[in-house]
């Protein structure tokens, strides 16, 4: 049966027994045909590239048997017709992961860092089959139609006798099935398992930072109607999307590994693609996952190749190869500057002309310029700190890459809004949702400001011979920084401990009886 822009299966029951608890069948859609164009373009590279990159392997044949499975349980899982389908290929794929990370199974690293990986994702599956349970319960239906009609009826359950402690159906639901999306997008606290899957082969990477990592963000979308009735979730999504950018991005910084530092860049753009899922932008978060699942794949796939040529390298480079660096002009720094901040408005006025983007809703419009905006920043940071010896060639770049950055954010926000969510306004209630409080949302958009200048500020006392961090207590503040940066805040350590508690105490109960 086929509805309006999507097209239903049912295989199983085949009669559609309305009864049935446990169906199956396919959801052809317009979100479900942008990720099967993703994957299987990812996942047909990543099959090419390992032909010749595990050649003479001698667990060749099960390499392959194992990545053919995993795309084909990705490809199920963004095809499921509902939320029971949808868990089974989602439990499953932290299965295949773990048989496909422990693939080297004469390191013993591997094979701890792949069990970490797989009872990291149980975390998560667990919170996801509770809140599968609770659905059930109060809804009497996993079929996502159906699902997302019945919840519009407001329920509110207790968890404490007395009703001392009253809570949303809707708001416990999402949270709890958000804890299974934060588990397989390595979002904060659960991140942990994400930049400790490194041993296993290039190509694993790249499939698992440019697809599996993006389930996540597709579960939220393929939720996006049923998020969009409890406020309160979407704003909990966002508090934890700014704080994996965060964390992600600055542990990124202190990495002296190629293939970790592009872990923990995963972990930050993960942030940002739940970032803008609590900001209502769903739409605006796929684009971000297809954007970053093409690229990092490519980078894991080019990190790979210089690593096995780094091996069969006889010799270290030689230092004085290095062509000294020149310092950046004042040019280039004032550029950077007026263009991070003056700029992005003459960008908005062109959009609204050039690309008729409606200005209309000032919350979906902005939520796109403030992204793009940010994102643009970030790329002529790295282009003025290359220290380029032609200061206009980078004042040409730096315009360059402001314009195609926001266009582009702009332009594929609004195209993605169109394509996925074309029911009128479907997009605009989601934006409502999860709108923040005026005041919340300008705070932020002013600390970024901020943080934008403050980051060009330090560049110019930098390239100058100026530091501004040569304060004693700021040193000692920074190195105190820089040492919990490169142990990622001691969080691992402290689940092992936790672990380690339990156990004991759980063999202290057992030894009673």
């Amino acid at each position: 049966m086929s509805t309006k822009g999507s097209i239903h299966i049912m295989l199983w029951p085949v009669n559609s027994d309305p009864s049935a608890v446990f169906k199956v069948g396919l959801l052809i859609d317009r979100l479900t045909a942008v990720m099967m164009v993703l994957i299987t373009s990812v996942s047909t590279i990543i099959h090419v590239y390992s032909i010749r990159y595990l050649e003479g392997d001698p667990g060749y044949a099960r390499f392959y048997a194992l990545l053919s499975f995993i795309t084909f349980v990705i490809l199920s899982l963004v095809c499921s017709s509902n939320l029971f389908m949808l868990f089974v290929f989602w439990s499953l794929l932290s299965w295949a992961l773990y048989l496909i990370l422990v693939f080297n199974c004469s390191h013993p690293d591997a094979k701890k860092n792949a069990f970490k990986t797989f009872f990291v994702h149980r975390v998560g599956d667990v919170s996801f089959l509770f809140g599968i349970f609770l659905t059930y319960k109060y809804y009497g239906t996993l079929e996502f139609s159906e699902l997302f009609e019945a919840a519009k009826r407001s329920q509110t359950i207790s968890l404490l006798p007395g009703n001392l402690f009253d809570v949303n159906v809707v708001s416990l639901i999402t949270l709890l099935i958000f804890v299974g999306a934060m588990a397989k997008s390595a979002q904060f606290p659960l991140h942990v398992w994400l930049p400790d899957t490194m041993d296993s082969p290039t190509p694993v990477s790249a499939l698992m930072h440019a697809g599996i990592v993006n389930a996540g963000g597709f579960l939220l979308n393929r939720l996006a109607p049923f998020y969009a009735l409890s406020p309160t979730t979407l704003h909990v999504v966002f508090v934890i999307g700014a704080l994996t950018v965060l964390l992600g991005a600055s542990m990124m910084l202190v990495q002296n590994d190629i293939k970790k530092t592009l872990g923990f860049s995963t972990m930050g753009q993960m942030g940002y693609m739940v970032m803008e899922c609590g900001l209502g932008a769903f739409a605006l978060a796929i684009f971000h996952l297809i954007a970053h699942g093409l690229f990092k794949a490519t980078l894991f796939l080019g990190a790979g190749q210089g690593i096995h040529e780094a091996r069969n390298e006889p010799e270290f480079p030689d230092a004085s190869a290095h062509q000294p660096v020149q310092a950046p002009t004042h040019l280039t720094w004032i550029t950077g500057l007026i263009l991070t901040l003056i700029m992005p408005l003459v960008i908005l006025m062109l959009a609204h002309d050039v690309l008729d983007v409606p200005l209309k809703d000032a919350n979906g419009t902005v939520i796109f310029l403030f992204f793009g905006w940010v994102t643009a920043s970030q790329a002529m940071f790295s282009l003025y700190r290359l220290y380029p010896v032609g200061s206009w060639a980078a004042v040409s770049t730096m315009v360059g890459a402001l314009f195609l950055i926001v266009f582009v954010y702009l332009w594929a926000g609004e195209a993605f809004t169109h394509f996925i969510y074309h029911q009128p306004g479907v997009a605009a209630g989601f934006f409502k949702a999860a709108a923040l409080h005026p005041r919340v949302f300008d705070m932020l958009v002013l600390m970024a400001t901020v943080l934008i200048v403050f980051g060009w500020v330090v560049l110019y006392t930098n390239s100058k011979g100026q530091a501004i961090f040569m304060r004693s207590w700021i040193l000692s503040i920074r190195n105190q920084m820089y040492i919990l940066l490169i142990n990622r805040f001691y969080l691992d350590l402290a689940y092992v401990r936790c672990g380690d508690n339990l156990l004991r105490l759980a063999q202290k109960v057992a030894s009673r009886f």
